[in-house]
C-alpha cells in the first residue's frame, strides 16, 4: 500500500481540538494539545506508550473517568465539551466511531455478535429487532467475515482474533459515522490479518468517505496509510505534518530519535556453493 493522496482541502474541519489538557489529580497526561481533521482526512497520533496519545483520543468521547479536562473540542462546528451526558451518547457509537486494539476485552463475552451490532442499530437507528439483525449480517458481510448469516449468531470466543477485529469494525460502521477512531487497532494481530484489516478499513473509508483518526507507535502503518501525523512525548504535541514530509525531514529531535528507532532489514546474500 502506498502513501496516500491526501483529501481535498477544506475550510472547516470535521474534528478540531484546541488546547486540550487533561489532568489526573496533580499528574498532567495530556497537555496544550491543538490539532484538526478535514473529512475524509487519515490521521495519527504516534508516540511511546505512556505518550497521552489514547487518552487525548478518549478524551474526544469524553471517555476518561476522574480526569479534570480543560480546553475545546469541536466536532461538526459543535462543542462536545458543553455537551450533556445524554447528548454525548447520540453521539458515541453513531457520529464517531471506535475500534479498539483487543475485540476480546471490548465486546461482552455474554451476548452474541449479532446482538452487540443490533443493539447499536436500535438505539441510534431505531430499527426493530429484525431489521438489526437482518443489517447485522450485511456488516459482518461487509466486513469480510466468512458465513456471516451463522457467524451472527456465535458468541465473540467463538471468532478468531481476527474476525472479532472485523466484527468490532462492522460495530463501530454500522451508523456510518463521520469519524472513526482506531485505537491500535492491528496491534493484537499478526502481519497477515494486520494487512487485511488496514486494507479492509481502506475501503471502507473511502466508500463511506469517513475521517479516521490513528492512534498507534506503529510508525511504519503511519508512513504507509495517513495523510497527516501528530507526534506525542510526554503528553504534548510536539510535531505535526504531512506525513511524507516527517519522515523525510523530522524537525522536532523526539521525532528523530522517534524514527530513527524503526528496526531496518538487512538483506544478507546467501553465498553460492
Amino acid at each position: 500500500m502506498g502513501a496516500p493522496a491526501a483529501p481535498a482541502a477544506s475550510a472547516t474541519a470535521l474534528l478540531e481540538v484546541r488546547n486540550l489538557s487533561v489532568r489526573f489529580g496533580a499528574a498532567t497526561v495530556v497537555d496544550d494539545v491543538s490539532f484538526a481533521i478535514a473529512p475524509g482526512e487519515k490521521f495519527a497520533l504516534v508516540g511511546e506508550s505512556g505518550s497521552g496519545k489514547s487518552i487525548t483520543a478518549l478524551s474526544v468521547l469524553r471517555l476518561v473517568d476522574a480526569a479534570a479536562t480543560s480546553g475545546t473540542i469541536r466536532f461538526e462546528g459543535e462543542e462536545l465539551t458543553a455537551q450533556s451526558e445524554r447528548a454525548m451518547r447520540g453521539v458515541r457509537g453513531s457520529r464517531i466511531g471506535m475500534i479498539f486494539q483487543e475485540p476480546m476485552t471490548a465486546l461482552n463475552p455474554l451476548y452474541t455478535v449479532g446482538n452487540q451490532i443490533g443493539e447499536v442499530l436500535e438505539l441510534h437507528q431505531g430499527l426493530r429487532r429484525n431489521a438489526a439483525r437482518a443489517r447485522a449480517v450485511e456488516l459482518l458481510a461487509r466486513t469480510g467475515i466468512p458465513e456471516p448469516e451463522r457467524r451472527v449468531d456465535v458468541y465473540p470466543h467463538q471468532l478468531s482474533g481476527g474476525q472479532r477485529q472485523r466484527a468490532m469494525i462492522a460495530m463501530a460502521l454500522a451508523c456510518k459515522p463521520r469519524l472513526l477512531i482506531c485505537d491500535e487497532p492491528t496491534t493484537a494481530l499478526d502481519v497477515t490479518i494486520q494487512a487485511q484489516i488496514l486494507a479492509l478499513l481502506d475501503a471502507l473509508q473511502a466508500e463511506m468517505g469517513m475521517a479516521l483518526l490513528f492512534i498507534t507507535h506503529d510508525l511504519n502503518l503511519v508512513r504507509r496509510f495517513t495523510h497527516r501525523v501528530g507526534v506525542m512525548e510526554k503528553g504534548r504535541l510536539v510535531e505535526t505534518g504531512r506525513t511524507q514530509d516527517v519522515f523525510a525531514a523530522p524537525r522536532h529531535a523526539y521525532t528523530q530519535r522517534l524514527l530513527a528507532s524503526r528496526p531496518e532489514r538487512v538483506l544478507t546474500p546467501v553465498p553460492r556453493d
